[in-house]
């Protein structure tokens, strides 16, 4: 079989030797603040969204999803992210409450697994995080039917139209009843650091009654 020009070469041994080795996974006993660290660090790393995740799901058939979502909070209690609860996403958490999400950090050669149970966040929570997000983006909420069928982009701004109409120029815009937050409480935590020729530094926690064990793993 041809290789596609589009991939690249596998890097050469010198490739590897040019390359600035990177430090293994710190030895610490709780993942969060490791997590919270090396999120600050993408912070001023990355050049767009170090905030980004994909998220994994399962379908009602037991197929597969995944996409890219952006983590609004985390905490002791878990992973926190907004959509519609009527979406694709949204439906599949609800109806098996059970996810994964992988954070990649290119520039720094780093990844994060987690992978746990999915609970709703509270309105409350909801309501606050709504309210800070620019207008457009609130009325923005209030027009999309999320992951259903569009019949034409132009369909789309008639209902962005329709709701800008609605809320006026510059009345409140409440949070949609459908849109809400979903948490991720991790049951393992996976700190991947790349290092010379595939030998990756490879560390996972899981979760052990109120704290956790920890282990290396092979690359």
């Amino acid at each position: 079989m041809t290789k596609s020009k589009l991939i690249p070469d596998t890097p050469a041994a010198s490739d590897y030797q040019a390359e600035q080795i990177s430090p293994l996974v710190p030895d610490v006993s709780d993942p969060l603040p490791l997590f919270e660290q090396w999120l600050a660090e993408a912070r001023t790393a990355e050049i767009n969204d170090s905030n980004a995740m994909a998220l994994a799901t399962v379908d009602k058939d037991g197929l597969p999803d995944v996409r890219m979502v952006l983590l609004k909070d985390v905490s002791a209690d878990g992973f926190t992210f907004y959509t519609h609860n009527t979406s694709a996403k949204g439906s599949q958490l609800q109806a098996r409450p059970k996810a994964a999400l992988l954070f990649h950090w290119k520039s720094l050669r780093r990844q994060v697994r987690v992978r746990g149970s999915v609970v709703a966040g509270t309105d409350a929570e909801a309501d606050a995080y709504f309210a800070s997000r620019a207008r457009e983006s609130r009325i923005g909420a209030w027009a999309s039917d999320q992951s259903q069928a569009l019949e034409s982009p132009q369909a789309l701004k008639g209902k962005l139209a329709e709701m800008k109409a609605r809320f006026g120029a510059d009345g409140e815009v409440p949070r949609p009843p459908h849109w809400r937050g979903f948490r991720i409480v991790p049951q393992s935590i996976e700190f991947w650091q790349d290092q010379p020729f595939r030998l990756h530094d490879r560390v996972r926690f899981v979760r052990a009654g109120e704290g956790w064990t920890r282990g290396r793993l092979n690359p």
